[in-house]
């Protein structure tokens, strides 16, 4: 099976493939446009070669959203993290696809997605009357708005019909927040579990969950009081996988001094439990393991502190530490900028949006301070030269 190339213009190559023969035995083939180089079309021709000799082949005129979300989330396997691809082929195979899946690629308009929003927010809970919430409906949005945008730059469509569609409003959510009393108080209460030094680690570092169960010893350098988030624990249907962050360097944290002390004393613990468990301690390195040394699946962490939680009483998951100390950070009037790079934020405006609610207070403190230094210095000024 051969493909031929041809120039057509500056930038423009055409590709002839043959096609599978059709019912009737007659020769079939089909031209494709590649913009680029020679280098571009000739690595198109070997991906069309490629899929037409596994059957994976489906001529564009007749590919159907469905045969497209398919090829698209096979094409994002190694872009995104194992965790954000499962929930992608969820969003796709529970609410896409069903709805959307039958109609042609080059026929989907912006009216069928529009009513396929509104019957996802009436109908489209999989158990029971109603829809799932509009955050939800959100996430949908942004997964068909991701696909048919690369379905532009492969040449599929025109334009993005998503782009043409008001996507469901959210109503942001209440963030629960722990001040600094109330964060000594669950430190108090966690002392002596197994729960103690995640809560610590989550209230005075603001790493996410996964990171906290992917931290290792080598990660940590207490005597400097720094410590590397560089890779997270992520919990999928087909097991535990390490994410590592997308430029391939971890984010460098100071350690407070609280946290220094806790992590010490907690390495002494875990090397007496290595001493007790002998040749059945399964040793990761890892921070934060279960009893034996293994991994501590993020998820099944989760549960066990809802437990925890409701014994104490407590209204606020484990992530709302994450908000917490963000928050604290701020209210003591520490640089966004620095909070957003503890956190992890790809940009320090994700964390001024987030944590708006803390902006005016450190607004009026920065008048206040503006205010005493111009009166100072006004002050200073009007004194009598002796």
């Amino acid at each position: 099976m051969t493909g031929h190339i041809r120039k057509r213009g500056e930038r423009s190559w055409a590709i002839l493939v043959d096609l599978p023969r059709g019912p009737d035995g007659k020769r079939r083939r089909k031209w494709h446009t590649v913009h680029g180089n020679k280098k571009d079309a000739q690595r198109k021709r070997k991906e069309l070669l490629h899929e037409i000799e596994t059957g994976a082949y489906v001529e564009p005129a007749r590919m159907t959203v469905k045969e497209y979300l398919t090829k698209w989330l096979s094409s994002r396997g190694s872009k995104i993290g194992a965790k954000t691809l499962e929930r992608y082929q969820q969003l796709a195979d529970h609410h896409i696809i069903p709805c959307l899946g039958a109609i042609p690629l080059s026929k989907l308009r912006p009216l069928a997605i529009q009513e396929f929003y509104e019957d996802r927010l009436q109908n489209g809970r999989r158990k029971g009357a109603g829809g799932p919430s509009p955050q939800t409906v959100l996430h949908i949005h942004r997964v068909l708005r991701a696909a048919l945008t690369q379905a532009v730059r492969w040449q599929l469509l025109a334009r993005n019909p998503v782009d043409a569609v008001e996507p469901p409003k959210v109503a942001p959510k209440e963030m629960k927040t722990l001040d600094e009393p109330a964060t000594v108080w669950l430190f108090t209460a966690a002392e002596g579990t197994r729960f103690y030094i995640p809560i610590v680690l989550e209230s005075t570092l603001g790493i996410r969950r996964g990171e906290i169960f992917g931290l290792k010893w080598a990660d940590l350098h207490l005597g400097a009081a720094m410590a590397t988030i560089c890779r997270s624990l992520q919990q999928t249907r087909a097991g535990l996988k390490e994410k590592m962050p997308k430029n391939g360097k971890g984010r460098p944290i100071t350690l407070p001094q609280f946290t220094v002390d806790a992590l010490s004393d907690h390495r002494k613990a875990q090397d007496e439990l290595k001493a007790l468990f002998g040749k059945d301690y399964q040793d990761h390195d890892l921070v934060c393991p279960l009893s034996d040394g293994r991994p501590w699946p993020p998820d099944d962490f989760s549960s066990a502190f809802g437990r925890f939680r409701k014994k104490c009483r407590l209204k606020i998951r484990f992530h709302d530490l994450r908000h917490s100390h963000a928050t604290q950070l701020l209210g003591q009037g520490v640089n966004p900028k620095v909070v957003s790079e503890r956190l992890g934020h790809s940009s320090v405006q994700i964390t001024l949006d987030r944590y708006s609610h803390v902006m005016p207070n450190i607004q009026e403190e920065a008048a206040q301070k503006t205010d005493t230094a111009l009166r100072q210095a006004i002050e200073k000024q009007r004194r009598p030269v002796s």
